[in-house]
């Protein structure tokens, strides 16, 4: 566990959490920021996706989440009239991006953020799929800003768990918003083709550099102190790191066998992100001439 308050992949499961009792009730968290919890919770998206809304005036809606009636109803409610400047996605999975269509239908409000990127996985599902319908108005680059009465979402690029993964800062109160690339309760499935591993850690040195005083995620709790949490991060993937080496200095092995030993007592529910994240540490590892692959199945030091 990197850290104290969050559940690391070994032992992530559905535990109990008072949000989970909280689906489509609007929490303020700060003056310009809100959150309503969707109703999709599953062992890779804890009690929910988180949908924020930012603004008080004019709003910016951030991830509005599954096309799901109930959590549309809670989205419209808090909106209450006021005119939203933006639908922001961070990513398009289908936990996160799915119902932009129906808020823009209810709102005229463009769909910005995130590109469109759709891959065939070589491999089960670690994660949500792609939501193949998504169509944004506007795709934001790295710096690009929306701006409403009193607040700014700058965008910033955040690729390792998706290539188009993005995060928005509010610099009015020095907040981001860190989708799923940094989530208050577990770490983020890196699954190739797409989850690239070299670029997540690369991802997460860019937001220790920086000072943000808080992250909302996409899933689990506000993260008050974000860079001892991110440099946690650092660490664990490169212990990760170091387990595999270690294991592949006896010998070649395939990828199940290492998960069996790196992580003991794992949630069977979750086996198949533990592989897709080993695959996603042997990939990077192999592109830095450290591993390669025996044979179709097996993975070796180089």
């Amino acid at each position: 566990m990197v850290a104290s308050r969050r559940r690391s992949p070994q032992t992530a499961t559905m535990p109990e959490h008072p949000a989970a009792a909280a689906h489509g009730t609007l929490v303020q968290l700060e003056p310009l920021v809100a959150r309503i919890l969707a109703p999709n919770p599953s062992p890779f998206t804890f009690t929910g996706t988180q949908t924020h809304i930012v603004g008080t005036t004019d709003l910016a809606i951030i991830d509005p989440g599954p096309d799901e009636p109930a959590h549309l109803d809670a989205l419209i409610a808090a909106i209450a009239g006021r005119p939203v400047t933006a639908i922001l996605v961070t990513h398009h999975h289908r936990d996160h991006s799915p119902a932009t269509r129906a808020l823009q239908a209810a709102t005229d409000a463009p769909i910005v953020g995130a590109a469109p990127v759709f891959v065939s996985d070589d491999g089960p599902r670690a994660d949500a799929a792609f939501d193949r319908d998504y169509r944004p108005d506007r795709v934001l680059a790295d710096g690009d800003a929306v701006a409403g009465e009193g607040w700014t979402l700058r965008a910033m690029t955040t690729p390792g768990h998706t290539s188009n993964h993005l995060a928005f800062a509010l610099p009015e109160t020095n907040a981001l918003f860190s989708g799923d690339h940094v989530m208050g309760w577990s770490t983020t499935v890196v699954s190739p083709p797409d989850g690239d591993m070299a670029a997540y850690m690369a991802s997460l040195d860019k937001l220790l550099a920086r000072d943000d005083r808080v992250y909302y995620p996409g899933h689990g709790d506000q993260i008050d102190r974000p860079q001892r949490l991110v440099r946690g991060l650092l660490g664990h993937r490169k212990q990760r790191e170091g387990q595999i080496l270690r294991l592949l200095k006896a010998g070649p092995q395939p990828i199940a066998a290492m998960v069996a030993r790196m992580y003991v007592g794992l949630d069977l529910r979750l086996l198949p992100a533990a592989e897709r994240s080993v695959l996603a540490h042997l990939h990077d590892l192999r592109a830095r001439g450290l591993v390669a692959e025996e044979d179709d199945t097996q993975w070796r030091r180089s």
